[in-house]
């Protein structure tokens, strides 16, 4: 199984996941030109991609994803209440090509047992993808405004967590450029994972086995790579965790692909 993100954070987000018999995408929030040239600089081969599995509607998730389906002709998976929502800025999906999937039910997508999972975030029936092959297990959990029980059941023991490290608070408190109803938004139970938050979600998935942890959907203007790394080392450090040996940790890049997992 191979696993990694082309693009990562506030600005457009985009993950690859293939085993032998093909590959997918969660979410497509790049243009559909930007995501399939980032593929190819990945050395990923764009025809492997048999379908686009999407979290929600928000654009930073949805952008490319019509363009995409359409240009390689495959089908996009999605909540009914996320159909609802993006409908109209995907364009022309033919109706083959429409999938409605329903939260905390899986579906079996070539060799992978799809496991969707409901996620507290500001949306229309957003949700969380966990994916098995053979003994292996790999999850999709950003855009949280909290840790909930239900994410937490649906991530844990996954060999491969891609999860949300989106902001500092004190950054986001201070910063001039945002409303305070955006700041409220983004600090509520149905924002966004800050890098403390994040910290504690990592170690109880360090102590539930989970063996990778990449930080992801990190904001541009109140985080940084080194801040959002920083805290969650000393949090499984200070749990007994050695980073490297126990499990290891590394930060999606923005608008590149990142580390290529294979397990």
């Amino acid at each position: 199984m191979q696993f990694c993100t082309l693009f990562s954070g506030s600005s457009g987000n985009v993950v690859y996941l293939a085993t032998e018999r093909g590959g997918l995408l969660i979410d497509c929030g790049m243009s559909g030109k930007q995501t399939l040239e980032a593929m190819s600089q990945a050395g990923l081969d764009p025809a492997s991609v048999h379908a686009i599995l999407i979290t929600h509607e928000h654009s930073d998730h949805i952008k490319g994803a019509g363009v995409v389906s359409r240009k390689l002709g495959i089908p996009i998976y999605a909540t009914e209440g996320t159909w609802d929502g993006m409908a109209a800025t995907l364009g022309d999906v033919p109706s083959r090509n429409r999938v409605v999937i329903t939260a905390g039910e899986s579906f079996f997508l070539d060799n992978f047992e799809v496991a969707s999972f409901s996620i507290p975030h500001d949306a229309n029936d957003p949700v969380g993808y966990r994916f098995f092959t053979g003994k292996h297990s790999v999850a999709v959990a950003t855009d949280l405004g909290y840790f909930s029980q239900t994410v937490r059941d649906a991530v844990s023991g996954a060999e491969i967590v891609l999860l949300e490290s989106n902001h500092d608070p004190d950054l986001l408190k201070r910063n001039p450029h945002y409303p305070a109803h955006l700041k409220s938004r983004i600090l509520g139970k149905k924002g966004h994972l800050s890098n403390d938050a994040g910290a504690e979600a990592a170690v109880c998935l360090a102590q539930c086995g989970t063996r990778h942890l990449l930080l992801g959907h990190l904001s541009s203007e109140n985080n940084t790579p080194d801040m959002a790394y920083r805290t969650t080392h000393i949090a499984l450090t200070n749990a007994g965790a050695c980073v490297g040996d126990d499990i290891t940790l590394h930060v999606a890049a923005r608008f590149q692909a990142s580390y290529l997992y294979r397990v």
